[in-house]
């Protein structure tokens, strides 16, 4: 194979890596039900005047599987760590004891583990076609080549070794599904 084809392949297969790295971060921010430091990783307090990531004001430990607390490192922080909670809509009722924020998680009913697990179909989908747009590029990039003079064997192979990717890329994607929707459903 030529030196293109070789550049062709390995972005393509670092595109689509980074579609499943995408899809992994995505299903962090989706809850299956036991409490995780994860679920706090949208939250942004305004700190001294810019918005700084909670982990970066406070102390983030689960003592428990329905238990989140945070220990700010600076007391006269509690209150905007409780409000950036609250604005992030995350479903959770932040209980401020003057040291501590707790957080209990509530169990998910039945329903919301539907939702949860649409959601993560949805993601899973645009992982799917992220995949497919990079096969796509690498398709037009590969009939361009043929087009300059490469040879037609070669460059047949280089698209169905795009083709193997997908579907190996594919195949991953459909696991991680699998995978986070019996964790989501799990009571």
């Amino acid at each position: 194979m030529t030196e293109e084809i070789e550049f062709i392949l390995d972005s393509t297969k670092e595109s689509m890596t980074g579609s499943i790295e995408h899809l992994e971060k995505a299903f962090l921010n989706i809850r299956a039900g036991k409490a995780s430091p994860a679920m706090l990783g949208s939250v942004f307090v305004d700190y001294y005047g810019s918005a700084s990531p909670l982990s970066q004001v406070s102390k983030i430990s689960v003592p428990d599987a329905r238990t989140i607390t945070l220990q700010p490192f600076e007391k006269n922080m509690l209150h905007p760590i409780e409000k950036a909670i609250m604005i992030a809509n995350l479903g959770f009722n932040p209980m401020n004891n003057g040291d501590l924020i707790i957080i209990s998680v509530p169990p998910l009913t039945e329903d919301r583990r539907r939702e949860l697990a649409k959601q993560a179909k949805v993601e899973a989908e645009d992982a799917k076609i992220g995949i497919r747009n990079a096969r796509k590029d690498a398709n037009t990039d590969i009939k361009k080549l043929e087009k300059d003079g490469t040879s037609e064997d070669i460059c047949k192979s280089a698209e169905e070794e795009v083709q193997n990717l997908t579907n190996s890329f594919i195949k991953k994607i459909d696991e991680h599904l699998a995978v986070k929707e019996a964790e989501i459903m799990k009571v």
